[in-house]
Parts: structure tokens; sequence; C-alpha cells
């Protein structure tokens, strides 16, 4: 029996995922649909697999892979999104994720990617093709630093939501305006949101 943990704002992703995981044999299924949820959620239900979209209400869902990973290295954690595969590939290898799969992908694709994840610790797979490589090559902090400003996040707020010092916020700010190109927030929301990184 896997634990296995659905993390999408959408009711009907969660749905229809927990529908099909069902069907092919999981019978310990938990979802959640912010990242505080799931948070609370990984801590108690201790899952064995975590399928985590990119765009959550309250953030990056690179938060969720990042904070799991720095307690283990065990759990299947896949990627599942529509954010732009160019620019998102490397992000999810780099932020600890064992797979990167789009939300157009084939629900047995989604089931394979995790299944191959749970008996391959350290893998990481992405069916999808990138046909040019990323224009922007940010961090997974960056990324997660890039919602929350577009957000209209302060530096403060930034701060205290991803347990950092307002400082290191100033120093990956000040990198991802280099990266982007940009000298503002406004502006690198805007060049985020034409290069795939936001929704």
């Amino acid at each position: 029996m896997t634990r296995l943990l659905v993390i999408d704002d959408h009711a009907v992703v969660r749905q229809g995922l927990v529908q099909a995981f069902t069907e092919n044999g999981f019978t310990s299924i938990e979802s959640a649909g912010t990242l505080s949820q799931a948070r609370a959620k990984i801590a108690a239900f201790n899952p064995e697999a975590i399928i985590v979209d990119l765009n959550l209400p309250d953030g990056s869902g690179l938060e969720i892979v990042q904070w799991v990973r720095k307690h283990t290295v065990e759990v299947a954690i896949i990627i599942l999104s529509l954010n732009e595969p160019s620019q998102f590939v490397e992000i999810a290898r780099r932020s600890g994720a064992n797979a990167y799969v789009s939300k157009s992908q084939s629900m047995q694709e989604i089931i394979s990617s995790v299944t191959f994840a749970l008996s391959n610790q350290g893998s990481f797979t992405s069916k999808l093709t990138v046909d040019r490589p990323p224009r922007f090559d940010l961090t997974p902090r960056e990324v997660e630093v890039l919602y929350l400003l577009a957000e209209g996040a302060s530096n403060l707020d930034i701060s205290l939501k991803l347990y950092v010092s307002v400082s290191t916020v100033k120093t990956h700010i000040s990198s991802l305006m280099r990266k982007l190109q940009c000298s503002n927030r406004t502006a690198a929301a805007k060049i985020a949101r034409e290069n795939g990184f936001l929704l």
C-alpha cells in the first residue's frame, strides 16, 4: 500500500487523479489544495509519493519539493503542471523532484512516472521534449521568490514566507533582476509571464 498525496488547487484535478490512482491499485490517497494544507498533510500522513502542481494559491509547488527534500530523499515527488517545459524541466530536476509531467499528458503517463519514481530513488524523468534551452537560468528558490513578487509580496513578506532573512531575499531579487534583465518588480512579473514562469 503506497501512501500518495495529491496537491493541486483545482478540485476537479485532485478528484480525477485520486480516482485514476485508486483504479490502479493505490488505496491510501490524501489531497490538498494549498501549500499550507499540503504541509499539514505531509506531517500527518507521511506520504511515500507526492504529486504537486507548481501554481498554488499561496505560493509555488517548488516550496513543497524543497521542504520535503530537506528531510528525506525517499519520497517520490512528481511535479504536474501546465507551465512551459523549456523553463521548468531543469528547475524541477534541480529542486529535487523525480519527474516533471505536463497536465496535457495521459493519465497512464502520470501513473507511470509515479511508479517509476517510487522504485528508482534519486531518478529524474520527463518525457517532455525541450525544443530550446531555457532563456533564463533561474534557480528553484528564485522561482519561488518570483511567484511571491508577482503577488505583490514585500521583502519582509517573502522573508517570512520562505523562512530566510530580508538580506537573503534582497540577494535573490537582485539576481532575478539581473537574469531577467529588468529593473523593477512589475517588469519582472511581466517577463516571467511572457516566458512561462507564471500562468
